[in-house]
């Protein structure tokens, strides 16, 4: 058994103890050999080596509750949890990458995605009202061309920077990871007024991030960042330094 993340990693990597894809854990293959981690995806391996989670609380665990601790023990936000999740369940997602080269995936702006990511995790209510009444004023025709314009962008650079191969990935893993993470996180501080909004917003957000160089190329604005409160990637805080550096093992001090 992985005591550590990097033995967790190698393992991922080396087919021994290879995610399961399609959910925290694979019942039948747990009955079946239950000494084994190879039933559990790579969230679920996580929440049961570093968490203590027993193989019956990952097979009825919500899968926010999944998302948020898996975030906690590794040190990162909710969206880098929900990517771990997504990239694994594809179908030749490799999960390792996610947290040891995050560029591979969400390109050459994947250092300020992450920002952006850990910033709205500490969102309060406040927040994220300000975000729903920001995209509220901005419900127009300006929005579709906005949102066209950021696709476009984002699209353009992932290319550029995961090469053909990966473009797909790219595009689409800060859409899905950062829509779903703020629809998580507006939920729970917010309630359900802001969760359309803020997932919206913030998966919008984080295309503009991606595209950010060529959207300025191309004479365009940001549009929907500045719903968060910053007109540029540069504005966005820095995460900490210790981002990514978990985990805390069930039962130790915090």
């Amino acid at each position: 058994m992985a005591t550590d993340l990097a033995s967790l990693i190698d393992r991922w990597n080396s087919g021994e103890g290879k995610p399961y894809k399609g959910s925290l854990i694979d019942w039948d293959e747990y009955e079946d050999a239950p000494d084994s981690i190879g039933c559990m995806c790579a969230q679920g391996q996580v929440l049961h080596v570093f968490g203590g989670w027993e193989p019956t609380r990952l097979r009825n665990a919500p899968q926010s509750q999944a998302d948020a601790e898996t975030a906690k023990l590794l040190n990162i936000s909710r969206a880098h949890a929900v990517l771990l999740r997504n990239i694994n369940d594809k179908a030749d997602g490799a999960p390792s990458i996610v947290l040891t080269d995050p560029g591979k995936v969400l390109g050459d702006q994947w250092s300020k995605l992450l920002d952006f990511w850990w910033a709205f995790d500490q969102f309060s209510a406040a927040d994220w009202g300000n975000v729903d009444a920001a995209r509220d004023a901005a419900w127009a025709a300006a929005w579709d061309a906005a949102w066209d314009a950021a696709g476009a962008a984002a699209w353009d650079a992932a290319w550029a920077a995961a090469g053909a191969a990966a473009r797909d990935a790219a595009w689409a893993a800060a859409w899905a990871a950062a829509g779903a993470a703020a629809r998580d996180a507006a939920w729970a501080a917010a309630g359900a007024a802001a969760w359309d909004a803020a997932g919206a917003a913030a998966g919008a957000a984080a295309r503009e991030i991606q595209g950010f160089e060529l959207l300025g190329q191309r004479g365009r604005d940001v549009f929907f960042l500045p719903m968060f409160g910053w007109t540029s990637p540069a504005e966005i805080p820095m995460r900490p330094a210790d981002y990514g550096l978990g985990v805390v093992p069930a039962g130790a001090a915090a």
